[in-house]
């Protein structure tokens, strides 16, 4: 008899169920946290049902602090406003995250480079660019604002660059105009500082970065993956001397939850596939 508590074996759970489980991870109790559509939904609602049940949730559409019992389809579900202080609009959710409320947002992108560096906006030249991309959104403002940001994003080669074609949101160094010089983004941003990326969560495994440096660091590899493999898969060198193994696989109750819980009608999470 399976214990709930237990890690699944392979074969019991999809990427994406680990991938979601890392992000929820990555949450506190008592936070205020600011989610965008899909992935992170999940992820913050599981957390809510297990070690974080007194999180405060915002969606970027302008709910408050909401209880949804079924899954939103995107930030603007009306069923996101379900148990909410507050169900406003975009001014409202922004000026929370400017005033320095909230403690952790969970966004994505297309290239990140090792000092978290994300680009949403192009690839290539801005100008005459080779792919142009949806554009900043609330990138910039969540990743300014929140003490701490979570990145989620498929792991390709391409998609960890040295440089990023475009900085749309800034790392821990980047470039002070108009001089052109690198520098730290405590120094950049000054009494306004508040934090930055805390984490990276791939489809290879989860990244951090170094308080003094910035620079990105392999925590854990995917099961499946390696230090090595998942170094190849970076443009830039890669610090994997502080990886501490292989990321934890889910609990069974955490996969019971996603799938038979939050999201049975498989709107972002397939369930995993039995031979």
């Amino acid at each position: 008899m399976k214990e709930m508590n237990q890690p699944a074996r392979p074969g019991e759970y999809t990427l994406g169920d680990l991938m979601t489980v890392a992000a929820a991870r990555e949450v506190r109790d008592n936070e205020v946290v600011f989610a965008g559509t899909g992935m992170p939904m999940i992820a913050i609602m599981l957390a809510q049902r297990t070690h974080a049940p007194h999180l405060k949730l915002i969606f970027e559409a302008g709910t408050l602090d909401g209880r949804p019992k079924e899954l939103p389809t995107s930030v603007g579900d009306p069923r996101c406003e379900v148990g909410a202080s507050v169900a406003s609009g975009l001014y409202e959710a922004f000026s929370i995250a400017q005033r320095g409320y909230v403690d952790l947002g969970f966004l994505g992108g297309a290239e990140i480079d090792e000092y978290g560096n994300v680009n949403t906006t192009a690839i290539g030249d801005y100008l005459n660019p080779l792919l142009r991309l949806t554009g900043s959104g609330g990138n910039p403002d969540i990743n300014s604002f929140a003490k701490r940001t979570v990145y989620i994003m498929v792991h390709e080669k391409r998609r960890f660059p040295k440089n990023v074609s475009y900085i749309t949101s800034p790392g821990w160094r980047v470039k002070n105009w108009p001089s052109g010089e690198w520098i730290h983004r405590r120094e950049l941003y000054g009494g306004a500082f508040r934090g930055g990326p805390s984490a990276v969560i791939s489809t290879a495994g989860v990244f951090r970065f170094d308080e003094e440096t910035g620079r990105m660091y392999l925590d854990t590899y995917h099961p499946g993956m390696s230090p090595e493999k998942t170094q190849e898969m970076c443009e830039f060198e890669l610090d994997i001397s502080r990886v501490s193994g292989e990321t934890v696989p889910p609990t069974y109750e955490e996969i019971h939850l996603i799938h038979e819980v939050l999201d049975p009608d498989e709107i972002f999470l397939a369930k995993p596939r039995k031979d």
